[in-house]
């Protein structure tokens, strides 16, 4: 969310465009479990500018609330998780496995609800605020935060690491501005993380592919001739 349709527009823009140049990066340098990732971005300036049509159509309801809604709530609990656990080495899935299934489960229960009650957006001076009915909201927070947050905080690579700690320090500050209905800096938060992920796709190869050598084919086995050079 940003703080006009303008500023949600072009913040959108942006993060679209970070986001295509993330994808061209890890397809050109072969990383396809990481397209997940890499990719995140485009869903957030996609986001960004679904609500920039909230903004201009006043709030209410229909499909652009909606849509804006399903982005936020089941989607990013589920692509998250489910992201950063492919791009991880096998050795570090297994306790990625505790935050994509808590995504999984949340995904499934926001969308039932979506499926079920209308989400309604409201102008508040330079924030909007949407209303959805959820049942056990506390506890529905905290498998979304333990989903999108968790992962990326235990994840082994240090970009990704340093992404949660972001993340999780501009969520703070969001809620308490947008409590206060003074602004709305989370299209600012999603700009870093989308920064952060483009820097991250562009990471030397040999950092990439660490931990992971030795599921490859032939790994470890010395060419002919090794000993000969020895």
């Amino acid at each position: 969310m940003c703080w006009s349709a303008t500023a949600d527009l072009a913040a959108g823009t942006v993060i679209a465009t970070a986001g295509l140049a993330s994808t061209a990066f890890t397809v050109r340098r072969g990383r396809p479990r990481e397209l997940p990732l890499a990719a995140l971005p485009l869903l957030l300036g996609a986001h960004q500018i679904v609500e920039a049509v909230v903004w201009h159509r006043g709030g209410g309801t229909g499909a652009w609330t909606t849509a804006w809604a399903v982005v936020a709530l089941p989607l990013l609990a589920l692509w998250i998780p489910l992201g950063t656990l492919l791009a991880s080495p096998a050795r570090v899935r297994p306790r990625l496995a505790v935050p994509a299934a808590a995504g999984a489960v949340t995904a499934a229960v926001l969308t039932q609800v979506l499926a079920t009650t209308a989400v309604s957006a409201e102008i508040r001076e330079h924030t909007v605020g949407y209303a959805i009915g959820v049942p056990h909201p506390a506890l529905l927070l905290g498998g979304y935060l333990l989903a999108t947050l968790g992962a990326l905080l235990l994840a082994e690579d240090g970009h990704l690491r340093l992404l949660g700690v972001l993340a999780s320090a501009g969520a703070l500050v969001s809620a308490l501005l947008w409590r206060a209905a003074f602004v709305s800096t989370w299209c600012a938060v999603a700009a870093v993380a989308s920064l952060t992920l483009l820097v991250w796709s562009r990471r030397p190869a040999d950092r990439a592919g660490r931990g992971t050598a030795a599921a490859l084919p032939g790994a470890g086995r010395e060419a002919p001739g090794d000993d000969a050079r020895a």
